[in-house]
């Protein structure tokens, strides 16, 4: 019984020392991450896209998938801004199956976490050097933020993390975007709460230090759709339920109300093809109504080089082992087709 300390792992000053920014690279992060800042905060009318597979589970395949978007990218520029998604942590509901390349960086070979630190930077840090697109992952540990804070422009709050407490205090830190996904029970109220706390100034503990920090004004939601009770699928992206998310924000005193719609998890019953409808139909609220216009700033969409999925061990290079994805020729069209319509 308790716990067995096996490995002191690197520190984050550590990790970067082994593999830095290139000269310059500071630069374009900034210029990014300013970006997305001014499209939370609508000082942008562009459209942000943050699109990639599920899970991150081979630098190969990631790479070659990313070097893709940087044409959609160019081609979408006046209207869109392109950020990939890099998740290299994966919460898993039960504890068992694959947890990301943090915790496996090989699948098919026993974890070692310091492997998995190194191979997540260098992953993030391959994607920004060679597309110059900076990333997205989901905040699954908090303290392991620091790691790639200096890579992302943008962080995702998952459903199962948004009301814990360690999650909103070092959001609240972040100088890039956060984004409060709402918990799997569907309460808006917990998904705004989170939103608040992140948003204001915090004094916490982190990493064996006593921080403090100024909040983080471009902290806001994410609809990933809810669960019932008896297991089913509850979808919340619906032109009402955006409207009723915007009532909410404007009962509370919150900075920069915006939304971004993940089209898959719940929304789509992980049906992923579904994802073309719903990025559709959340675009058409969006035309609808000059409120939604104005809220909406953005969807998720997972997708990959092939559509669907696969267990770990068949080998079928660019195919989720995770959820499934969309396909590389639907979600190049999925992405125009946005472009055409905001």
């Amino acid at each position: 019984m308790g716990f067995e300390f096996i490995n002191k792992l690197p520190t984050p000053a550590e990790i970067k020392e082994q593999f830095p920014l290139p000269a310059g690279f500071s630069a374009i992060k900034a210029e990014r991450d300013e970006k997305v800042r001014q499209i939370i905060s609508g000082q942008s009318d562009k459209f942000l896209v943050i699109i990639g597979p599920c899970s991150a589970d081979n630098e190969d395949s990631v790479l070659d998938y990313t070097s893709r978007l940087v044409r959609l990218q160019e081609e979408t520029k006046d209207r869109l801004l392109i950020v990939p998604r890099v998740y290299t942590n994966k919460p898993r509901t039960t504890g068992e199956g694959y947890k990301g390349m943090l915790h496996q960086p090989d699948p098919e070979k026993r974890p070692s976490m310091a492997d998995g630190l190194h191979a997540i930077r260098h992953l993030h840090m391959r994607v920004f050097e060679e597309t110059g697109l900076s990333t997205a992952d989901e905040m699954l540990y908090p303290d392991n933020v620091t790691y790639l804070d200096d890579i992302m422009s943008y962080i995702a709050v998952g459903a199962r993390s948004a009301e814990n407490q360690q999650h909103r205090l070092v959001s609240s830190g972040c100088h890039v975007p956060v984004g409060m996904k709402n918990p799997t029970s569907g309460d808006l109220s917990v998904m705004l709460n989170s939103v608040k706390a992140a948003q204001v100034g915090q004094e916490f503990i982190m990493r064996d230090w006593e921080v403090r920090t100024e909040g983080n004004p471009w902290t806001h939601t994410i609809l990933r759709g809810a669960v019932s009770k008896h297991g089913q699928s509850m979808p919340n992206y619906h032109y009402e339920d955006l409207m009723l998310l915007h009532e909410l924000y404007m009962k509370r005193d919150l900075q920069n109300p915006a939304v971004i719609v993940d089209a898959n998890h719940a929304n789509s019953n992980k049906q992923y093809k579904e994802q073309i409808r719903i990025v559709k139909e959340v675009l058409h609220s969006r035309r609808h109504s000059d409120i939604l216009n104005s809220f909406i700033k953005g969807v998720m969409i997972e997708s990959y080089i092939e559509e669907g999925s696969q267990k770990i061990g068949e080998h079928c290079y660019g195919k989720s082992i995770t959820d499934p994805c969309l396909g590389w020729a639907d979600s190049e069209r999925l992405v125009r087709e946005i472009a055409e319509s905001v």
